[in-house]
């Protein structure tokens, strides 16, 4: 087709479309795309893109140019522009953004098509995407359609997956026409509630599904007494859901040193505890634990038993029915968990035997090593009271020389006995000392 003159002068269809192409390959050239059918620049929605950026062209072009005065002018002239070449390349102009390489790419693909609709297929298919992208380009399929061949969705074109979902593919080449069901909505076809919804409404049409309560996986309505099946961590129990402890069976599954919590439909499983501001870890009595103590084991460890709820410890030494120790002068000590043995009382172990404890020998003592001084001074004064006693007896025969040396006797002791160190002793003597 030759190309029409431009209306005010400008290059034509042809010139426009090349350097809109030129354009494009310099930057497709400058990032080049290894797979333009990834989902970035999906074949479709590249071809709606630019389809509806044409139609905002042809809207923005409508009146472009004349704003009043000769009514009948204008009317005339307009009607020659509406389906001009002027027009055809101003909206071109505008399609493609700079930097949407696809678009610049799919509209130097379409060139021959597009001039083919503007100039003559317009008045009968003025639905652009439809023509360009369904009929011609084949990128897209009808609403409610998917597929190479455009074959009907899941539920049929007009309502796909009957309103409650989306169709894989609709509208495209690709996808498999399955339905995509919403939240609450499940079946082939989303014509039916979901696990975890009830029925609340239904007519021809149109189907409407609410949430059960939390724990029903199936139910009749949104009380709790409505369930007919329990999600996962439930059990039914006359038409309602009991969560399970886990932590309380064998169904939880943690290690040795973890807590076991206990969560609604589930469990937990906690390296350490915060007790009072500190983390504590299972009791040494456990193994697992929903819990600090030994009231809160899952099983007792090896040296304790279960008395209830509790883990208690084994008494080693009472509970065998032989003595667990059995070297000499040995007794048995029990310890938390366990028990040890050790030497009896009055023994000490020496070189893995328990032998008496007794001092090393000493020397022999003196007789008078062992007394005190406090004792030293009454010896003294019991031997002068006898030698008192023993000159007053020969005093009283007369002879003066023991008289005067009884005397003499008699006021040394005196002076003794009113001295601050007689004092200390006559202190200690009648103190017992």
């Amino acid at each position: 087709m030759a190309p029409l003159p431009g209306r005010r002068g400008g290059p034509g269809l042809g010139e426009a479309l090349l350097g809109a192409a030129l354009l494009g390959g310099v930057l497709l050239a400058a990032r080049a795309d290894p797979d333009p059918h990834r989902d970035g620049a999906e074949p479709c929605r590249a071809c709606r893109g630019l389809a509806d950026s044409f139609s905002r062209g042809l809207e923005r072009t409508e009146h472009e140019g004349f704003g009043g005065g000769n009514t009948a002018w204008e009317e005339e002239k307009l009607s020659k522009y509406q389906h001009s070449e002027t027009r055809l390349l101003e909206v071109l102009e505008g399609v493609c953004a700079p930097s949407d390489f696809t678009c610049h790419q799919l509209l130097e693909r379409s060139e021959e098509h597009v001039e083919q609709w503007w100039f003559h297929e317009q008045q009968q298919h003025p639905d652009f995407f439809q023509w360009l992208c369904v009929d011609r380009l084949m990128l897209c399929c009808p609403p409610g359609t998917y597929g190479p061949d455009c074959r009907p969705c899941a539920g049929g074109p007009r309502q796909p997956c009957s309103g409650n979902g989306r169709c894989d593919g609709d509208g495209t080449r690709r996808g498999t026409g399955l339905c995509v069901c919403s939240p609450g909505y499940g079946g082939p076809f989303c014509a039916e509630c979901g696990d975890g919804y009830y029925e609340a409404s239904r007519n021809k049409s149109h189907l409407m599904c609410a949430e059960c309560y939390q724990a029903c996986g199936r139910c009749t309505g949104p009380e709790d007494s409505s369930c007919l099946r329990c999600k996962r961590g439930w059990v039914l129990h006359e038409h309602r859901c009991i969560d399970i402890d886990e932590c309380g069976t064998e169904m939880a599954h943690c290690r040795a040193n973890q807590y076991c919590v206990n969560t609604e439909g589930s469990y937990e499983c906690r390296g350490q505890e915060e007790v009072e501001d500190f983390c504590a870890d299972c009791s040494t009595a456990c193994i697992g634990c929903m819990g600090a103590g030994p009231a809160r084991c899952k099983k007792c460890n090896k040296g304790y038993w279960r008395d209830g709820a509790k883990c208690l410890d084994v008494d080693e030494c009472a509970s065998a029915e032989e003595p667990v120790c059995t070297g000499a002068q040995e007794v048995c000590e029990n310890t938390e968990g366990s028990y040890r043995c050790v030497c009896a009382q009055g023994h000490v172990r020496r070189d893995g035997q328990c032998v008496e404890d007794k001092p090393p020998d000493a020397p022999e003592k003196g007789f008078f090593d062992d007394v005190t001084d406090d004792e030293v001074v009454v010896l003294q004064q019991m031997f002068f009271g006898v030698m008192i006693c023993a000159l007053a007896t020969l005093a009283a025969k007369g002879d003066m020389v023991f008289t005067a040396i009884f005397i003499g006797a008699v006021a040394a002791m005196a002076g003794y006995w009113l001295s601050d160190r007689s004092d200390r002793v006559l202190d200690g003597f009648m103190k017992g000392r």
